[in-house]
């Protein structure tokens, strides 16, 4: 025990730079159980760690764990909970507990057994928690997002933009714009969050195109198969399949294509895209009726977010493509997006969305919501794109 509380310390003591995330301030504290989902780079350790700092900071009683750590593969989930319980702790931090085995059935046993300790453990983003037997009811779960562009810009720049509702953002937008503006011109850094913005972990990576990769492959070669049990000499469909994928242009999903193209059925392609966007490699639309229904073809596919869509696409990056992987990977966190046919979002079942080229706004009808790319003021029902990441 002693060691994992040096580990601690050293990891708090030592760490360059924090990141202060929106969802911190979600968390609801009176929880006992509380899961943090979230893909490869996201930040969930850091988040875990500013937790502490922010809630418990020189508090002896609330400590940080790798569940990865060997003591703890050792002795057992439980048997660590419960030394630690019983020399005064009451916050345990639980990073990557998915990879435990049988890892939901000792958290439960925890949870059941110590009634004034409150675990928060991070998963996963592929690890079902609320449907998950043990975990059912008992746990409070929280989806941790890349980092949007308001807190890209302020982390860059040092000051606080505030979060707004996309409705707020379609009836407002020209006076937010004009309060924004009035602290930080967001199209300097717009290009340079699309490229490497997303991740926190660009701070500290200095060849991000590298790093992003090389969580693509672990998140493929790992992750996915771990979690739905695909054999090794299939990954390389995966791989393919992404990369075909990243090369879409927003056109509807072409199923038998891509089962033609990597050698595999339209069953088991279906299943390659819901495993990966499940993993957040992928945003698959569907239409209002079918929202994320796993047994049927998504109408349309983008790569997960822009920063992902370069790594994947290298120099083949398509334009259109980009800004609208930008659009949801600001919205999705958020609200619910489906496919329709008049435009190329319904937001919410509500707000039809276009995202275009800067100019193209005054060609659509104004019953649509359009985001421009490039613009930095709006007017009327044409919208900077750029605003879209304000709304975490």
């Amino acid at each position: 025990m002693n060691s994992l509380v040096s580990t601690h310390n050293t990891l708090l003591k030592e760490r360059t730079f924090s990141v202060p995330r929106g969802l911190l301030k979600q968390i609801d504290r009176n929880s006992r159980l509380i899961a943090v989902k979230g893909s490869r780079g996201v930040g969930k350790t850091n988040f875990l760690l500013d937790y502490c700092n922010e809630y418990h900071r020189g508090d002896n009683s609330c400590l940080y764990v790798n569940v990865n750590n060997l003591f703890i593969a050792s002795e057992g989930l439980f048997r660590f909970v419960e030394h630690f319980y019983k020399l005064g702790g009451k916050v345990l931090l639980l990073d990557q507990a998915h990879k435990y085995p049988e890892w939901d059935k000792e958290l439960r046993a925890c949870y059941d057994t110590f009634p004034d300790l409150q675990i928060i453990f991070t998963s996963s983003s592929i690890v079902r928690i609320k449907s998950n037997p043990y975990l059912n009811g008992v746990v409070d779960m929280y989806n941790l997002s890349g980092l949007s562009f308001r807190e890209f810009l302020e982390l860059e720049t040092g000051f606080h933009f505030p979060v707004f509702s996309f409705e707020e953002i379609i009836l407002r937008h020209e006076d937010i714009v004009e309060s924004i503006l009035r602290t930080v011109r967001p199209l300097a850094y717009f290009e340079k969050y699309l490229e490497y913005g997303y991740y926190p972990i660009y701070k500290e990576e200095k060849s991000h195109i590298d790093y992003l990769l090389k969580n693509v492959n672990l998140t493929l070669e790992f992750d996915i198969p771990y979690a739905n049990q695909i054999e090794l000499k299939y990954l390389i469909k995966l791989k393919q399949l992404l990369y075909l994928a990243g090369k879409e242009t927003g056109c509807n999903v072409n199923i038998s294509k891509f089962s033609n193209a990597i050698g595999v059925s339209r069953a088991t392609v279906l299943n390659y895209l819901n495993y990966m966007k499940n993993a957040r490699l992928l945003t698959l639309l569907y239409d209002s009726n079918n929202d994320d229904d796993c047994g049927r073809k998504p109408k349309k596919l983008y790569i997960h977010n822009p920063n992902l869509q370069n790594a994947v696409c290298l120099d083949n990056v398509d334009r259109t493509t980009l800004r609208k992987s930008f659009f949801l990977s600001q919205l999705c966190p958020i609200y619910r997006i489906n496919y329709t046919e008049r435009a190329d979002f319904l937001v919410d079942g509500k707000y039809e969305v276009d995202v275009c080229q800067e100019g193209e706004g005054k060609k659509k009808e104004t019953s649509i919501i359009v985001m421009e790319d490039m613009i930095e003021r709006g007017k009327g029902n044409v919208i900077p794109l750029w605003l879209a990441g304000f709304t975490y």
